[in-house]
């Protein structure tokens, strides 16, 4: 049932004071229901619930809700994103009611009934049934979509393989024998869970690129994971840095179906095409330029990677490779640190960090080109400073690419 205009405005009214409360709101939300539901521990992260990145995501979530629930077109990309995530950690849509319950009585909680009035709570509850919809409906569309892979499937790994300093290559292939794979998008993830006996035997997952072209006949995945420093808190990289450790040829782990609204466009075949990454980031984008050497089209692409060193370049002779049998792919590699017997042309282009100003001045940005498109993965700082830069260059909002993994940051992001 759509809101009356009353409780819209009600909605609207609370945003400047759920901006203010929003993060006790959901901290308190959290920790009442992962209690009450333990199971439900199986979906949301250990690591992002002690890191306070979790609560953080979803109170920002819901400001912006409020803020525009009079507008609510303007988040259709930010609810993709959200229906995208919860695809992929297969939600249930009896789970959104359960949710509903605690998060409306976090509210009271921390807000008080002089605040939360009764029409206010009536007004958010059925803010909230009708955001739930919108959700079950659209994951329901993106159920159907892989309708014989509707949850978690068991993989085993076929083989693993050194890619880069601290980077697994893994190629994951599905027990039930059922082949060929789902083609996916390219720059598609898909989620990963695993079972942590440290965290009671719950269910942890990661969402990781698929970082090969989707092909026809697939009977593997891969996934390149990075090992991720845990000395800032005791569960950083959990998931990633037992799949390096623990896991190796024959052993399991499950995956859902693949995910993600970062793809390639493929609308305007004949413009060039730029994939800027740091580090790890390079994953979905070595997807996506696959997948453009392996089709018809010679549009340009430029290849624009930041790392370390030169031991840490992700997918560098690939690249390298794929640049000498394709004269329409251009790599521009910087690293910070050059060592002793690394080659200029060889193991990087450019010392330094990765510069947009650089770039451009080496041509390699295709800033003259229209309809050019431009797909950024890296840390959420480095991509929202990059789209700003640009933005001021006079690239369309449109035409750029962020992979955003933290998707409730929507007042940033969208």
């Amino acid at each position: 049932m759509a809101l009356t205009p009353e409780q819209v405005a009600l909605v609207k009214s609370t945003a400047p004071l759920l901006a203010q409360r929003g993060k006790a709101i959901t901290t308190t939300f959290y920790q009442r229901m992962l209690s009450a539901r333990p199971e439900l521990n199986n979906i949301f992260s250990v690591r992002h619930q002690r890191d306070g990145a979790q609560q953080a995501a979803l109170a920002s979530a819901v400001v912006a809700y409020a803020a525009h629930i009079d507008n609510l077109p303007l988040l259709a990309g930010a609810v993709d994103r959200i229906a995208q995530r919860h695809a992929s950690l297969v939600v249930q849509p009896e789970q959104y009611a359960v949710i509903g319950e605690f998060l409306i009585a976090a509210f009271a909680e921390v807000l008080g009934d002089e605040v939360l009035t009764p029409a206010i709570a009536d007004a958010w509850a059925a803010a909230y049934n009708q955001l739930a919809d919108v959700f079950i409906q659209r994951e329901r569309e993106l159920y159907d979509q892989v309708a014989d892979w509707r949850g978690w499937r068991v993989f085993c790994v076929d083989h693993k393989e050194t890619e880069a300093e601290d980077i697994v290559n893994l190629y994951l292939r599905p027990v039930d024998g059922r082949l060929p794979l789902p083609r996916f998008r390219p720059g598609q993830y898909v989620s990963a869970r695993i079972r942590i006996p440290e965290l009671h035997g719950f269910f942890q997952s990661r969402q990781f690129s698929l970082s090969s072209a989707p092909r026809e006949g697939m009977d593997l995945y891969r996934v390149s994971v990075k090992r991720e420093d845990d000395s800032t808190t005791a569960v950083a990289g959990l998931v990633s840095n037992k799949l390096h450790d623990d896991f190796d040829e024959g052993d399991e782990l499950e995956l859902s179906a693949p995910r993600g609204e970062f793809f390639l466009d493929e609308k305007h075949e004949d413009s060039a095409v730029v994939l800027l990454s740091l580090g790890v980031g390079a994953t979905p984008l070595m997807s996506i330029l696959q997948s453009i050497v392996d089709g018809p089209t010679k549009r340009s692409v430029s290849w624009v990677h930041g790392a370390r060193h030169c031991e840490a370049v992700c997918f560098g002779d690939d690249v390298r490779a794929i640049a000498v049998r394709h004269a329409n792919v251009r790599p521009l590699i910087f690293v910070k640190k050059v060592e002793e017997g690394d080659q200029q042309g060889r193991d990087y282009d450019v010392k330094g960090r990765l510069s947009m100003d650089r770039a451009a001045a080496k041509g390699a940005l295709h800033l003259d080109d229209v309809a050019a498109g431009y797909y950024l993965c890296g840390p959420a700082e480095w991509m929202v400073q990059t789209r700003a830069w640009l933005g001021e260059k006079g690239v369309d909002s449109e035409r750029i690419h962020l992979e955003l993994f933290n998707v409730g940051d929507v007042n940033t992001h969208v």
